[in-house]
């Protein structure tokens, strides 16, 4: 298998031209001589100049080259820009995009270990009409049936929510059983490939205090059936818990928390671990990951920025066994 990185510069503004150097500042040789850079090259090369970052860089032409290892390996992707920090919303789109595109026909061909997507303002994919960065890898892979997973992890606790960037009002109606035990035999399966071991799954119910497991709730219609089917399969699965008390300490008795919506874990994962996350796609036919944090526009240009998901994220494809 190949050990070769992919990392995908991302949102043209925001922090990740200062992210991306940080992490490189705190990697070995060896891991650097592996890392690849989707990006628009004189962009990159402009932002770490007004950042007063000094960073080799090179353009990559398919061609291996002993005396750049220690560069980084920039493959160029077009974009028009006047001002690096300042591009026009109509020209980031087109370019993560292009950039998004690029890295799904380089990871099909196996080219890569894995590819990490820095991250990424969900305004920029808006003209796909599709939601988010998961979404649209999904839709690459022709994964049609909804499986894949959104898994936000770190070595204490991974949690994944059933339904992603969906308004609140339009989450109970997206919910079924036949979603959740797929979403769930996906981070069962997937859990394994990555943890080698087979993961104690907590389910959440959707209302509060489980809607006193009424009939007519989704607790009782939609997530106890799927849990009873899943546990016919061996799943190793539990609920629905109780969501305003799980994550107090109860958590710690499970490998992963699987939520109703995207607020109901990801809110106290991050109020629990901060910046120590990374997101992991399950179910696609490669290995992808991002940071678990947003481009930070408040902080562009400013020197603020924490590299430590970014950081984890590399580390995290770098030591992966397949």
């Amino acid at each position: 298998m190949s050990s070769k990185i992919l990392i995908i510069a991302g949102d043209p503004n925001s922090i990740n031209s200062e992210i991306i150097y940080k992490s490189w500042k705190r990697l070995n040789n060896n891991i650097r001589s592996n890392i690849y850079l989707i990006a628009n090259y004189n962009l990159i090369n402009e932002q770490l100049q007004k950042l007063k970052y000094s960073l080799r860089l090179t353009k990559f032409d398919g061609l291996e080259s002993k005396n750049k290892s220690n560069c980084l390996k920039v493959i160029d992707v077009d974009l028009n820009f006047s001002n690096p920090f300042n591009v026009s919303l109509k020209n980031a789109s087109t370019y993560v995009i292009n950039c998004l595109n690029l890295a799904h026909k380089l990871m099909s061909e196996k080219k890569y270990k894995g590819v990490i997507n820095c991250p990424i303002n969900k305004r920029l994919l808006g003209v796909t009409s599709i939601l988010g960065v998961t979404e649209f890898l999904a839709s690459k892979c022709k994964i049609k049936d909804n499986s894949e997973v959104m898994m936000i992890s770190n070595k204490n606790l991974s949690v994944a929510p059933l339904t992603t960037h969906l308004n609140v009002k339009n989450i109970s109606k997206n919910i079924s059983s036949n979603l959740i035990i797929k979403k769930i035999t996906t981070i069962n399966v997937e859990y394994k490939k990555i943890y080698r071991k087979l993961p104690k799954i907590g389910v959440l119910g959707l209302n509060p205090h489980n809607a006193e497991l009424k009939k007519n709730s989704e607790e009782y219609q939609k997530i106890i059936p799927a849990l009873s089917k899943l546990k016919k399969k061996k799943i190793n699965v539990h609920g629905p818990l109780v969501s305003d008390t799980v994550f107090i300490s109860n958590y710690k008795k499970y490998d992963v928390i699987v939520g109703m919506y995207h607020d109901q874990v990801l809110s106290p994962f991050k109020a629990l671990f901060k910046f120590n996350a990374i997101n992991i796609t399950l179910g696609l036919t490669y290995m992808r990951v991002s940071p678990d944090h947003g481009p930070a526009l408040d902080i562009v240009g400013k020197k603020k920025s924490n590299c430590f998901s970014l950081l984890q994220c590399i580390k995290f494809i770098n030591t992966l066994k397949q």
